[in-house]
């Protein structure tokens, strides 16, 4: 299935399934309150996005500070970032299921297993040098002598 058919269904059922689960809520609790859970959610949502987005940007740069940077955990930080960004998204959109994805991606340890599961695996024990060790020059020690004069 292409990106563009599949955005589209995306597009299309969404909305759908938060209208129900909204109509459902509602014919239980009553419109009121089902409007005020919404609009709850989003202003806890809106608080912890900043929270954890401060939490996660002082987290980098603190790495960044004691040269603890590796291509891992940078990647992994700056998609934590991403991943907060679209829970912020999906927390002021109005709805029950796009509140619950949002809140499972603002809990660390689901956040970050989210993440990992779209991650490749590479090893990156073989291959972790820093920059120095990459692009360090070869010293040779040795006596030589010109034979052109």
């Amino acid at each position: 299935m292409s990106v563009f058919k599949s955005l589209f269904l995306l597009f299309l059922l969404v909305p759908v399934v938060e209208i129900y689960f909204l109509i459902t809520v509602g014919s239980v609790i009553g419109a009121w309150f089902t409007v005020f859970l919404v609009i709850a959610t989003a202003i806890i949502g809106a608080f912890f996005v900043r929270q954890q987005g401060i939490s996660t940007l002082f987290r980098l740069q603190n790495e960044l500070q004691q040269d603890k940077v590796r291509p891992e955990h940078s990647a992994v930080a700056l998609l934590e970032g991403v991943a907060i960004l679209i829970a912020g998204v999906l927390l002021l959109t109005p709805g029950f299921l796009t509140d619950a994805i949002g809140f499972i991606c603002l809990v660390p340890p689901w956040r970050r297993g989210l993440i990992h599961l779209f991650l490749p695996r590479p090893d990156y024990d073989l291959h972790a040098q820093t920059w120095d060790q990459q692009h360090s020059r070869k010293v040779i020690e040795g006596n030589f002598r010109r034979e052109d004069e």
